[in-house]
């Protein structure tokens, strides 16, 4: 019989809701029940597409004996911590406050008054390296909690006192300056691998926002270092298996620092930060593998991760049916030889393992191996290479396919919408800017009340229960300003506002400038969380902050411009020691050192001149720079206003910091007027 999950929107929740165990959605009503049965409450806190969370729920949650005692002494909830990116954050704090680490399946043991007092990740069915089972860990809580009640709600009132007393230094109120961003320099060359790219040792995450710096950087200064790094950077991962050979789109992270085996479920953010990289890469170099690779994985997104609804999916799970029945971390994507042969034949398979680097002892488990492309240089038949890729993508779509969490992320779609803009202006693809409009329409519809409110999630065309948070707010505005920018439609720039006004009111702290990552009226949790590093994606800090200070630059509002300085007070103070987890501030500061540059394109929106002064706008690499393009008349963008066309002719300006060039009619000077 279906537990409480049953009517929820989360397909991680759905997931749990057949588990034997009595299961919670996080709610009032939850806690009341604990504090009425007088037990504590377990919260198990993961994700659709995180493989040891499958594993924990297969080996606890649906085992009948493990549930029965869990219902019998423990009140439990189960999160998305996709949907509730909150409550994971204050809980994940503790953990990581407690044990130095931290990670998915979360397991929190709290009380009725949600103050957590013991904490793990993962737990095992049965004792293993020197780990406890999961069933010793739920009788030892049990038992401290019935013998030892008031040293563990002590314990837990310490807790709630330390992570009340853990508020982060934010740095001052002065804007990053040119040491400041020359100093994060200097720390991403200390921390970069100059054998495989990337920063750090394994496992590898994917650098977007870092990568996004570097290209600001080199655009801003011509440090040529910069640009390398980027550039080997995106070579070697788009070389690598952590990007999908035939299919196009990245994985989440390799567990190597070569970038050789990922681990392989798929993330929309990873996506489309990765898409938009490789696009301003491109801008700034011509690469033809960047090319590729933007335009590839754009079309991954929208091929497997768009929803009927016009949004994009959050993920495509790492596991699937190996075609035994058993579910396996990778099937649906490595290959042996024997199975090249199959469906290439003896003469192509040889060419193909080769090509991709599929060798007899593998690079990953039991044999197989994950595509590649190790030779960087060598001549090869590019039309033969093509109908391989074509036949194996084909037969590889008779696997059993790894399951797709369907939720609709309103921050990450926002992140989409920005990047299918920019690829498909960038490429002439319309279709990828119909695709981005086709999202950026759903969350105006379906995530936005009739107060601007975001809704976090929505799934099947149902909006979810939980509120936006600060990320949400600003990646869909980052989204929409792209879109403004692209289309001339100055709608997109209205949403905006109406979007970023509430970071203003409700995400702001009105005496020091700093962001928390919930609203002022939000659900009141432990604390109100409030971090300003760049992880997976944007932190909501940073990402409020790019999207105030291109609004400003669109507008001339001065409230966002003032909002979006106060808040890179942060990365004054982070940039030059942690520059890999505030890659996102760091870009927005060159954005802001630059100006950002305003350009306003008139004239009429078919003739061919007005859309080359677009083209060369959009493709300047001035870091942040904005655009606006419409007829001399129009009022649909403020950068519009009282521009008039010269000689008769579709005319550019370009302004910044209150003064502006020359306006002109000559694409040749309006590149070099976007150029350092």
């Amino acid at each position: 019989m279906p537990n409480r999950l049953a009517h929820e929107t989360s397909p991680y929740l759905l997931q749990h809701a057949d588990n034997p165990v009595d299961w919670w959605p996080w709610s009032a009503e939850a806690f009341e029940e604990a504090r009425k049965s007088g037990k504590p409450v377990l919260l198990s806190v993961g994700y659709s597409s995180c493989h040891w969370c499958h594993v924990m729920a297969h080996e606890s949650f649906e085992d009948q004996e493990t549930a029965d005692y869990l219902n019998a002494h423990f009140v439990s909830v189960k999160v998305d911590r996709e949907e509730r990116p909150d409550v994971d954050a204050v809980y994940m704090e503790a953990v990581q406050a407690a044990t130095g680490q931290g990670g998915w399946p979360m397991t929190v043991f709290l009380t009725p008054d949600a103050e957590p007092f013991y904490f793990g990740t993962y737990f095992p069915p049965a004792p293993r390296h020197g780990s406890p089972s999961f069933r010793q860990v739920l009788e030892g809580v049990h038992s401290a909690w019935t013998d030892r009640r008031d040293e563990v709600t002590e314990v837990a009132e310490k807790i709630v006192r330390d992570l009340a007393g853990r508020e982060i230094a934010f740095g001052d109120t002065r804007v990053p300056g040119e040491e400041d961003l020359a100093g994060a320099l200097l720390g991403l060359t200390r921390d970069y691998d100059a054998g495989h790219g990337g920063f750090g040792g394994a496992p590898k995450f994917p650098p977007s926002m870092a990568i996004e710096f570097l290209l600001r950087h080199h655009a801003r200064t011509g440090a040529e270092g910069a640009l390398q790094m980027a550039a080997d950077t995106c070579e070697r991962m788009a070389r690598g298996g952590i990007y999908d050979q035939l299919g196009g789109g990245f994985a989440r992270y390799s567990v190597d620092r070569e970038w050789v085996v990922p681990h392989f479920e798929k993330m929309l953010y990873d996506n489309a930060l990765l898409c938009r990289v490789y696009a301003h890469l491109w801008r700034a170099t011509g690469s033809d593998l960047a090319r590729r690779v933007a335009l590839e994985t754009a079309d991954f997104m929208v091929r497997e991760l768009r929803t009927n609804e016009g949004g994009f999916a959050s993920a495509l799970d790492a596991d699937s049916d190996d075609g035994t029945g058993r579910h396996v971390e990778g099937a649906y994507y490595v290959w042996t030889p024997a199975q090249l042969v199959q469906v290439l034949g003896e003469q192509d398979a040889e060419l193909a393992a080769d090509h991709f680097g599929v060798t007899g002892e593998g690079t990953f488990e039991e044999g197989a191996s994950v595509l590649q492309l190790p030779q960087s240089e060598g001549v090869f038949d590019a039309e033969r290479i093509a109908s391989i890729r074509a036949r194996l993508l084909e037969a590889r779509g008779e696997r059993p396919a790894p399951g797709r969490d369907d939720k609709v992320v309103a921050a990450w779609n926002g992140l989409a919408v920005a990047a299918l803009a920019e690829t498909g202006a960038y490429f002439d693809r319309p279709d990828l800017i119909e695709a981005a409009l086709g999202a950026a329409d759903l969350l105006v519809r379906l995530h936005l009340d009739e107060h601007a409110r975001l809704a976090r999630t929505s799934k099947d065309g149902r909006v979810g229960a939980n509120a936006g948070v600060l990320e949400d707010y600003a990646d869909v505005s980052e989204g929409f300003l792209a879109l403004a920018s692209v289309t001339g439609e100055g709608v997109w720039l209205e949403f905006a506002g109406f979007l970023l006004d509430h970071v203003l009111v409700q995400f702001t702290d009105e005496e020091s400038g700093t962001l928390y990552d919930t609203a002022a009226d939000a659900e009141k949790l432990i604390r109100r969380p409030q971090d300003p590093t760049d992880n997976a994606t944007p932190s909501g800090w940073s990402a409020a902050a790019g999207a105030l200070l291109s609004y400003a630059a669109q507008t001339g509002a001065e409230p966002h411009r003032a909002a979006a300085e106060r808040a890179l007070g942060v990365v004054k103070a982070l940039g030059p020691r942690a520059p890999r987890f505030i890659g996102w501030g760091l870009a927005t500061a060159e954005a802001l050192l630059d100006g950002p540059r305003e350009v306003a394109v008139v004239g009429p929106v078919d003739d061919p001149a007005t859309k080359e002064l677009h083209r060369a706008a959009l493709l300047a690499t001035a870091p942040g720079a904005v655009v606006a393009v419409g007829a001399p008349d129009s009022d649909e963008l403020p950068l519009l206003a009282e521009r008039l066309l010269v000689s008769g002719e579709p005319t550019a300006y370009v302004c910044r910091n209150f003064t502006c060039d020359a306006p002109t009619t000559d694409v040749d000077r309006l590149r070099e007027a976007l150029g350092r």
